[in-house]
């Protein structure tokens, strides 16, 4: 049974950091291209980060470039998003998917940037 469980959601002032993690199983996780998601109230989903099998290739949304950085553990099944320097608008369920031969997402997991 797949599943991808997103974790470290949460509220944060603006300039604050939070880490999301994404957990695997039921697939080889290696073979798979991991991303980062997000979608905020009333917008539609958004591409934020992405990155290769090996963890080589890593590719970010222009809005996030120099603020997230996304990573992934194979040993672990785990890919993170590092996020600095919050603002507001980086307010939305964030969300991972894996991308390989199949498509696999996250139920989500809420971030609120606010003072």
């Amino acid at each position: 049974q797949v599943q991808l469980v997103e974790s470290g959601g949460g509220l944060v002032q603006p300039g604050g950091s939070l880490r999301l993690s994404c957990a695997a199983s039921g697939f080889t996780f290696s073979r798979y291209a991991m991303y980062w998601y997000r979608q905020a109230p009333g917008k539609e989903r958004e591409w934020v980060a992405g990155i290769g099998g090996a963890g080589v290739t890593k590719s970010y949304a222009d809005s996030v470039q120099g603020r997230f950085t996304i990573s992934r553990d194979n040993a672990k099944n785990t890919v993170h998003l590092q996020m600095n320097s919050l603002k507001p608008e980086d307010t939305a369920v964030y969300y991972c998917k894996a991308q390989g031969p199949s498509a696999y997402w996250g139920q989500g997991t809420q971030v609120t940037v606010s003072s």
